[in-house]
């Protein structure tokens, strides 16, 4: 089998532990992705609801440059760093996904970093 780094600049810069994703197996597989601007790497939006937009637009941005789309997610995670935004953020996944969204499954963020409400995994088609 073989993996291929999947890399774009239109998404924000992933730390040096982990890709943004990778393709394997039919599959693309993307990395927690934060609200972060591509250009500077500083969180966007102060509302939940800002975030989940800016972590989705990366996402499409991430999934177009492995040459899938979100209209081709078979999975997604969603973290919250508190469990109160759930409704705000699931208030912009609608606008995203308004039928037939893909299954998601959320999570509690595991550690805090200032400002960041948001983070999302996803797995698509490739």
């Amino acid at each position: 089998m073989t993996r291929q780094i999947v890399s774009t600049t239109k998404a924000a810069k992933p730390p040096a532990t982990y890709s943004q994703a990778v393709k394997a197996a039919g599959l693309v597989f993307v990395s927690g992705t934060a609200p972060a601007d591509p250009a500077t790497g500083s969180l966007v939006g102060t509302t939940i609801q800002e975030q989940t937009r800016q972590s989705l637009t990366n996402i499409a941005a991430i999934l177009e440059a492995a040459g899938s789309s979100l209209d081709k997610i078979v999975s997604a995670t969603v973290v919250l760093a508190d469990e109160d935004d759930f409704a705000g953020m699931n208030e912009e996944w609608v606008r995203w996904f308004p039928s037939n969204p893909p299954p998601r499954q959320g999570a509690k963020l595991p550690v805090r970093v200032p400002g960041l409400k948001v983070s999302i995994a996803v797995i698509a088609e490739a």
